[in-house]
């Protein structure tokens, strides 16, 4: 983290004339920004009028700093680059700090601009003033403060650049209220981003992994999210057939290749079942690329082990700093993984009979999972119905953005996505990401379906951008699983302490109705034969729609009951005891 600032210029503002919110704005639309979200600010007044000038950028105001910050965010994850949230200083500097979280755990580019107090008031503990450089020291990549106008464009470019570069993450950019009113000598420069080469590994290393790769019979491609451009996954899926190797996707990366491709061997996530882990781990040869194998994605550091991994390890991300932080590679290259991947499709191709078998066992056991068999429950309907319809009305051509909760483990296995369907979800798992993340989602692609998956709980955190929705009239369809509870949470205390339960249950609204009351179409599920009709009649409506689901507790999730998971460790307990 590094906190900039330059040398202090006299106050002036005109509207109309060459200040530093018009190099600001003129920066923004230099590097490609064309939506902003924000939550009107006072201090950052000056940048607002700024951007009325300039319709190539639109500007959507949302109801909470966390939902913009999280809807730049999503925004980001779908056209990769950097995402801009605009709030202003104290309050909503704060608020926004869920999203610079989420996206610093996320590896996502984003520009926080905050408006700060006068800069002869920073440090005198005036009405809402915020350290930032304090404050998001630990969440941030970079915290600039401009104090010239003059210098604006400068900070702009550093700002994205620093967000976009090596490991993706949060810039947070301050400008302080006078600052931004002030005049910029000259005309106002747009600092545009710069093309950049990036260099292919040596042939000499290229040769050292085709050797490792023509020894493997059971290779395995660990998928991140440095492939989430068309180029990669282009890259991803020839590699994938030619060379005959399969693909796991990192947390929350279930989309990168289609999970119908015989080549598709799962997702890596909270939730992937222990069996399937243990055939995985069996691989004879791991690349990892495009992803910082997290303590998600390597399931505690199990796929691959730590520090020295049970099989070689080709890591491949364009962050250095990343490579060998916890596991030791045979080979590691800070690389673009798309461009590594096209120079691994050039060599010769590689088939074998025990790497065909091997590709097809671990899809036969994700193919395995994906087929629903229903769930008689007493006390609401299993969430796997719900997606399980959800695939078959949309065939897996679907954006879906799921929040945090149990409810996301049936997402993860009954939704099989295509090469056209994206999954938008964050490493961190905050709850109330899912809603607005869904209205950045359908106004950047509005001809796809957009769907929120969210909890009862997150619902109620975010959910007020359902009006943003509603405003837009945006064809989001959010469906709520509600089970009273946070389950999550619920989960954890039944493993921890079984049957001391405190600070989970919760009392809902009707949701429906509240949908209703926003001006959205509000559809209620109380049984698994409603669950088709009401899905078919949301994502048919032209305008926002919530399906609130009456889904079961004690089916927990896609592998758990709760009351098995209480039974088990009162068991434990008392064998302990004996």
């Amino acid at each position: 983290m590094a906190a900039v600032t330059g040398p202090g210029t006299p106050a002036a503002a005109a509207t109309g004339v060459p200040t530093a919110a018009r190099a600001l704005v003129a920066s923004m639309r230099a590097h490609g920004v064309d939506r902003v979200f924000c939550v009107a600010g006072e201090s950052y007044l000056a940048v607002l009028n700024e951007l009325l000038e300039v319709p190539e950028i639109d500007l959507v105001a949302c109801r909470h700093e966390g939902s913009a910050a999280f809807a730049a965010l999503a925004d980001a994850k779908l056209t990769g680059r950097a995402g801009v949230c605009l709030v202003s200083r104290g309050p909503g500097a704060t608020n926004a700090a869920i999203g610079v979280h989420a996206a610093r755990q996320d590896a996502t580019p984003l520009v926080l601009v905050v408006g700060q107090v006068r800069d002869s008031d920073l440090g005198r503990e005036v009405f809402q003033e915020i350290d930032a450089g304090a404050m998001f020291a630990g969440l941030a990549k970079a915290v600039l403060t401009l104090h010239d106008a003059d210098c604006t464009a400068e900070f702009a470019a550093r700002a994205f650049r620093t967000a976009e570069s090596g490991t993706p993450g949060p810039v947070i950019l301050t400008i302080p209220e006078n600052i931004s009113r002030q005049l910029a000598s000259g005309e106002v420069p747009g600092a545009a981003r710069w093309a950049e080469d990036v260099g292919a590994p040596a042939p000499s290393t290229m040769a050292e992994v085709e050797r490792l790769l023509s020894a493997a019979r059971r290779p395995l491609l660990i998928a991140g999210g440095g492939l989430a451009t068309p180029f990669g996954r282009r890259m991803l899926a020839e590699t994938a057939r030619g060379h005959t190797v399969p693909v796991v996707t990192s947390n929350k990366r279930q989309d990168l290749i289609d999970n119908r491709d015989p080549h598709y061997g799962g997702h890596l996530h909270n939730a992937t079942p222990r069996e399937q882990l243990d055939v995985l781990c069996g691989a004879d040869l791991i690349l990892a690329i495009g992803t910082r194998l997290d303590e998600v994605t390597t399931r505690r550091q199990r796929l691959p082990a730590a520090p020295v991994p049970r099989q070689p390890l080709i890591h491949v991300y364009p962050d250095p700093g990343r490579i060998g932080l916890v596991h030791r590679p045979t080979i590691g290259l800070a690389c673009d993984p798309a461009v590594f991947l096209a120079e691994l499709s050039a060599l010769p191709r590689q088939d074998d009979p025990k790497r065909r078998a091997w590709v097809g066992q671990l899809h036969d056991i994700e193919t395995a999972k994906a087929v629903w068999r229903p769930h008689p429950s007493a006390d609401g309907v299993p969430f796997g119905a719900v997606v399980t319809a959800l695939d078959n009305l949309t065939g897996g051509d679907v954006t879906v953005v799921v929040d945090s909760g149990t409810f996301t483990s049936w997402v993860y296995r009954y939704l099989r996505l295509t090469g056209a369907g994206r999954l938008l979800g964050v490493t961190a798992s905050p709850m109330g990401f899912a809603v607005p993340a869904a209205v950045a989602a359908a106004m950047r692609h509005p001809d796809r379906p957009v769907v929120a998956v969210v909890g009862d709980g997150g619902f109620l955190m975010n959910g007020s951008e359902l009006i943003t929705a509603v405003a837009a009239n945006l064809p989001v369809v959010v469906v709520v699983a509600d089970n009273g509870s946070y389950a999550t949470i619920r989960n954890h205390q039944e493993r921890e302490y079984p049957g001391r339960v405190i600070g989970t249950d919760l009392v809902n609204p009707d949701f429906a109705r509240l949908a209703e009351a926003y001006g959205a179409l509000g559809l209620t599920v109380d049984a698994d034969k409603d669950v088709g009709p009401a899905l078919r009649r949301a994502l048919d409506c032209r305008g926002p729609a919530l399906v609130h689901v009456h889904t079961s507790l004690s089916w927990i999730s896609a592998y758990g009951r709760l009351d098995r998971v209480a039974a088990r460790r009162r068991q434990q307990c008392c064998t302990r005891s004996r």
